[in-house]
């Protein structure tokens, strides 16, 4: 009624996995320090993106619109409308 014992495999794999039945004492830290980089990496290329992107439209006021946040052109583009009054506060319905 156990269901068997437990199944048998080699004694001395290598993959960069761990192989069967892997469990490092370290694994905490290997995927802290694995996450902490790939944010890293992420935040890196998001940045690089963001500088690099350019627009010929610019997205409407008062709309919704992500990289209004963070895109340079786009915040620059909105502050000169707004020096010059052209921006108009939002509509409540």
């Amino acid at each position: 009624m156990g269901g068997g014992g437990k199944i048998p495999y080699p004694k001395h794999v290598w993959s960069p996995a761990g192989g069967w039945y892997a469990q490092p004492a370290n694994w905490k830290a290997n995927t802290a320090v694995l996450g902490l980089a790939m944010t890293g990496i992420v935040g890196m290329v998001w940045m690089l993106s963001a500088n690099l992107e350019h627009r010929d439209r610019m997205p409407d006021p008062n709309r919704f619109f992500p990289s209004r946040y963070w895109s340079k052109q786009i915040i620059e583009h909105e502050r000169k409308l707004k020096e010059q009054g052209a921006i108009d506060k939002p509509v409540e319905k």
